[in-house]
Parts: structure tokens; C-alpha cells; sequence
């Protein structure tokens, strides 16, 4: 099967920050399979707060959400959410 993915622009003030990495790793954690944040050329584990704060994403940023099981494509929407509503903030 080949990978879903989205890419989304971060909009929120802050950047991608750890209060707004632990809720992308948190979701991201409930996935099937593994869930991928990619920014550039650097690919990170999702369901990690450390690797996603390594891509360090100022506003505006742009990145890709990517999962690779059909079963998870309510986690990657979720995902998807959570980065255009400023993680709530």
C-alpha cells in the first residue's frame, strides 16, 4: 500500500513547540503503523516529542504528515487538524 499524506503549514505563533509536540505525538500514537512528520529532508518519528521538536518549525514552516496504513487515516486527519487549528492556541 502506499503512504497517505498531507502537508500542512504551521500557523500557530510559537512554532511547533513541545506543548503542541506532545499532542502531535499523542494522537500520532494511536495509529496502527508507524506515523511520519518530514520537513525538508529530515524524517522524524511522530509519536516521539524529542524528534519533533529536532525539526525545529518556526510559523509558517511547512511540513508533511504521512501514515502508511489505510486503517489510520483517521489519525493522519486528526493530525491534520491539530496543526491547522494552532494546536488550540
Amino acid at each position: 500500500m502506499d503512504s497517505l499524506s498531507r502537508t500542512v503549514r504551521i500557523i500557530n505563533p510559537l512554532g511547533l513547540h513541545a506543548r503542541a509536540a506532545a499532542r502531535l505525538a499523542a494522537v500520532a500514537g494511536r495509529a496502527a503503523g508507524p506515523v511520519w512528520l518530514i520537513r525538508a529532508d529530515e524524517r522524524v518519528d511522530a509519536t516521539s516529542i524529542i524528534d519533533i521538536l529536532t525539526l525545529a518549525c518556526l510559523p509558517g514552516s511547512v511540513l508533511t504528515i504521512e501514515v502508511h496504513r489505510p486503517e489510520d487515516q483517521a489519525i493522519l486527519d486528526q493530525l491534520v487538524q491539530l496543526v491547522v487549528e494552532g494546536f488550540g492556541e
